[in-house]
Parts: C-alpha cells; sequence; structure tokens
C-alpha cells in the first residue's frame, strides 16, 4: 500500500478525530501518498493532474472525516473518496478530455498518409460511370448538398439521389463493404 499500513493510518486517524493535531497532519500525509499513487494509475487522458485529485480528496476527508467508522480499515474509505472525486473531475472536463497536441502528435498520421487516402479515394472514383464520378464527387468530397450538385450538375435532385446511392453502392462493393 505504497509503504503506509492502514493499521497505521487507522491509529493515526483515531488519533487525530480525539484532537491530536500531529496525529492528523501525519495520517494526512499518508492519506496524499496512497490517493497521489492511486490517482496516477487512473489518470490516463490529458488536462487531468494526480494533484487536483488529491486536494480535492482531502478537503473532502476532512469535511467528511465523521463519516470514517472507527472500527474498520481507512484505505477503502480513502479510495471510496478519491473515486467519487476523479469522477467529479471527469464529469467537469465533459465528454471530450483536453489533450494538448504535443502529446499526441507522433500518433497523428504523417503527410504521406494523406497522400495514400487522395490515392485511394481516386482509386474508387475511378470505378464508377463518369455520371456518378461527377455526383459522388460533386457530394461526398467536395460537400455540395443534393440541391447544389443537381444545379451545378443540370441534373434533377432525384437524379442526384440515384447516382449517388448506386456511386456508393458500387464503391462498397467493388473494395468489399457490401
Amino acid at each position: 500500500m505504497n509503504g503506509v499500513d492502514d493499521g497505521d493510518l487507522a491509529r493515526l486517524f483515531r488519533a487525530a478525530l480525539k484532537g491530536d493535531e500531529e496525529a492528523y497532519g501525519n495520517f494526512l500525509n499518508g492519506a496524499a501518498g496512497l490517493v497521489r499513487a492511486w490517482a496516477r494509475r487512473r489518470i490516463v487522458f490529458g488536462g487531468l493532474e494526480a494533484e487536483d485529485i488529491v486536494q480535492e480528496t482531502l478537503l473532502a476527508i476532512h469535511v467528511k472525516r465523521h463519516t470514517w467508522r472507527a472500527d474498520g480499515p481507512v484505505a477503502p474509505w480513502l479510495y471510496a473518496i478519491a473515486k467519487h472525486k476523479l469522477v467529479d473531475a471527469l464529469r467537469r472536463q465533459g465528454r471530450y478530455p483536453r489533450v494538448e497536441i504535443s502529446e499526441v502528435e507522433d500518433q497523428l498520421p504523417s503527410p504521406e498518409t494523406e497522400t495514400l487516402r487522395d490515392w485511394e479515394i481516386g482509386r474508387a472514383l475511378q470505378t464508377l460511370t463518369p455520371g456518378q464520378r461527377s455526383v459522388v464527387t460533386a457530394i461526398s468530397i467536395e460537400g455540395c448538398t443534393i440541391a447544389e450538385a443537381a444545379r451545378s450538375l443540370d441534373m434533377n435532385e432525384t437524379a442526384v439521389r440515384v447516382a449517388l446511392h448506386r456511386g456508393l453502392a458500387a464503391i462498397a462493393k467493388r473494395f468489399g463493404r457490401e
């Protein structure tokens, strides 16, 4: 348990609850070490710091110290509080964690990957008829709406929808995604 014995922590916390300030300081130091190690193992995305979880947990321990059962172990109680503080922090952070580009830049595709992607798109478009190719290019690559594509290609919207559907179906069939 990271060099701190649960029995020692419980003994220190019991003394602290009876008013021993030195025992309380020692308890908080030991608890901080446990929570810090625990939080470091669980924080996997950027944007959260283990030390923030430690501070929030220590504050909650102080506020909720009366809820600990003096006849029980203290570590599970500490970890339960820390878990709730971690969940609260993740909720505050939102659905998508904030990650610095420098943390993931080695995982970003290289410029050669983009060239390969362009080549694959061109290869897929070559399998289509000229009408399907122009519709798929206008809508899927250039981002036109059905109405815009119909106007620019001098077609009606129904014909554009049919050509798009047939073109995408042909690409899926040709490249194994039926």
